[in-house]
């Protein structure tokens, strides 16, 4: 007789090679608009971040900004009001952090706002089934079909298949180089290590301007019902 007690399957445990160290900032406003003055910022600071690929910049939102699906009435003069549990993220590989870790106690000149940077923390990447990405760069003679053709392949290309995408609201963000037309963009029904390989490699380009990078949400019901509203 042969008898062998079927394995039970490991839980998928998240790999530590990409991370997220968040910093607690001090700072009562910045421009809504400040993908390229942070991130020149951040570049003047750790000047190796150009050359790290995996590296990325996530954008800084506070409460008004929502869900990132709703876009603001006059970007080019709003300001962002922060509250003190805003903090500053960057996505990183692990043997980066203390490299990073040396922009607490700093002050950065964004667009002529004081961001004093405080002490950080490492967060792990999220498992959750819904990710979502506020900027996704585009083309603005790009269609909303064709766009997610490109999306969709780029998902393949790294293994990912997917049941759920979905194309949010267009928006503009200042470049290095001018204006960079995005979209947003949200995936669901991922399974854990598929969701954490997106975050890990993200979608498209402009990392250090805050885009192609996801982030867990909560469901996809919200923003359905938004849509609709």
């Amino acid at each position: 007789m042969f008898w062998e007690e079927r394995k039970e399957d490991k839980p998928f445990e998240v790999p530590d090679d990409i991370v997220d160290l968040a910093f607690k900032i001090n700072c009562k406003c910045l421009p809504l608009e400040h993908a390229k003055s942070l991130s020149m910022a951040i570049h003047r600071a750790l000047p190796w971040i150009a050359d790290e690929e995996q590296a990325g910049i996530h954008l800084i939102h506070g409460a008004e900004s929502g869900n990132g699906w709703m876009r603001p009435e006059d970007p080019a003069n709003e300001l962002l009001y922060l509250s003190r549990r805003t903090r500053m993220t960057l996505r990183l590989p692990k043997q980066r952090l203390q490299d990073a870790g040396e922009l607490s106690g700093q002050t950065l000149d964004v667009d002529g706002y004081e961001l004093t940077i405080g002490d950080s923390a490492v967060k792990m990447l999220s498992t959750q089934s819904t990710l979502f990405s506020r900027y996704v760069v585009s083309m603005d003679t790009e269609s909303e079909d064709d766009f997610l053709g490109r999306v969709y392949q780029e998902l393949q290309d790294m293994d990912v298949r997917i049941n759920k995408l979905l194309c949010g609201k267009t928006h503009i963000l200042q470049g290095h180089y001018g204006d960079i037309f995005t979209r947003s963009v949200m995936l669901a029904e991922l399974k854990p290590e598929q969701s954490v390989t997106v975050q890990q490699q993200g979608i498209g380009e402009g990392r250090k301007l805050g885009c192609g990078l996801f982030i867990p949400h909560k469901g996809i019901a919200p923003v359905k019902a938004a849509e609709e509203d």
